[in-house]
């Protein structure tokens, strides 16, 4: 059928034409953002799962939602070594000029100017695009002092307040936020439990792997009481089947209910993968419905995509003992499974493995859903793995 028509959209972050399985979330984005915008008491959320579950196009609709209620909304992605207080810098200077131009400047927008120029240079870097425009004196004794834990609140109260001040309301969304630091992710936590106390109307929410709950716990003993942690799954088979089914019609096209089942087993519900596999199976189908053999014939097509993009850019940034930690995990499968299991056979004692398992949690592409044991992050990863490394003896090859 015509590619040009084609209504599936597998991508980093796109959304699908038709978002199922997720209402519960979207309501409870919706209620935080009223009920901080009212001045009553809230709970941020970070939202947890693998990849390719579509947490990133979850926080683009609660950023939908957000607009829709006024907010005004920062949106940005943590990185392994970007630091935190230079990530946000830039998104709340240009904020507090929103601010400004609401109604000239006050004194709440005024010194929220002040105290992020005290922030911005107690960071020690090169600032010169963050404090362009910022012709105002530093807030001396407040958010000056480098350390983020201590002037992060400082900065998100004074930003807080400039809203308030506008009868404005702001929300930060934060992607990959395992990527923070435990000193930045802790100081986040303090600020936005400050935010909270003073019930201004400045919400929160995140999203990260599974390990997102335990670091933050980690972090700051009282981050379950300040945050909810949805956790974002597969979809089920009637999701799964209304995901491809809804679009396809839309476009005068019927997706057979076999075709339909079968492409829910070879995904496993991954919304990502449901995006690829539709998209295949709608490029190589002759004519509607689209059949089980259609599927079929897609399926190699879509490994071979997957393989190309969303397995390899993750395959690309491991090192040679990486990749082999990887292959040990992949004759198990995609877990959970024990450290020691994965020692065996590596043939190595399990101790020696931690600083490699280490390196893999940072980089996003394991997690430990309980001690002691190890799971992918990527959905599917230990099939690609095996693609990646078919040698027999990959132990002395990887």
């Amino acid at each position: 059928m015509d590619a040009i028509t084609n209504p599936f959209a597998p991508g980093a972050g796109s959304r699908p034409p038709e978002l199922v399985g997720r209402d519960g979330v979207l309501e409870e984005a919706r209620v935080l953002c009223a009920r901080a915008k009212a001045g009553r008491s809230t709970q941020g959320l970070m939202l947890t799962g693998l990849r390719g579950v579509g947490k990133t196009v979850l926080l683009n609709e609660t950023r939908r939602i957000a607009q829709a209620q006024n907010y005004h909304s920062i949106i940005v992605e943590a990185h392994e070594d970007n630091p935190l207080g230079l990530l946000l810098a830039p998104y709340l200077r240009q904020l507090l000029f929103d601010f400004d131009r609401i109604a000239g400047m006050s004194d709440k927008v005024k010194r929220g100017f002040g105290v992020l120029r005290s922030f911005v240079s107690a960071l020690k870097v090169t600032v010169n695009d963050i404090t362009y425009g910022l012709d105002v004196e530093p807030a001396k004794g407040s958010a000056d002092t480098g350390d983020i834990e201590l002037d992060l609140p400082a900065l998100f109260a004074a930003v807080g307040e400039a809203a308030a001040d506008r009868k404005a309301a702001l929300i930060l969304l934060l992607d990959e936020v395992q990527y923070l630091s435990e000193k930045e992710l802790g100081a986040l936590i303090m600020a936005m439990h400050q935010v909270q106390q003073r019930e201004l109307p400045f919400v929160f929410v995140g999203a990260g792997l599974p390990i997102l709950p335990a670091l933050a716990g980690k972090s700051k003993s009282y981050a379950e009481r300040l945050f909810k942690f949805p956790e974002i799954g597969p979809l089920s088979p009637p999701d799964s089947a209304k995901a491809l089914r809804e679009p396809s019609l839309a476009a005068g096209v019927a997706f057979d209910e076999k075709a339909l089942a079968e492409v829910h087993r070879l995904t496993q519900g991954y919304p990502y993968f449901l995006q690829e596999w539709g998209a295949q199976s709608w490029n190589l189908a002759q004519s509607s419905p689209i059949s089980l053999k259609d599927v079929a014939a897609a399926t190699s097509v879509a490994i071979e995509e997957l393989d190309r993009s969303f397995f390899r850019v993750r395959y690309d940034r491991l090192t040679p003992g990486e990749k082999r930690f990887l292959r040990a995990m992949a004759q198990i499968g995609q877990g959970p499974m024990r450290s020691g299991d994965v020692a065996n056979i590596l043939g190595v004692k399990v101790t020696s493995l931690g600083p490699t398992r280490s390196a893999l949690i940072k980089k996003g592409m394991v997690y430990s859903p309980s001690y002691g044991d190890l799971a992918f992050t990527v959905p599917m990863f230990d099939g690609f793995m095996k693609r990646a490394i078919p040698d027999a003896d990959w132990k002395r090859k990887a």
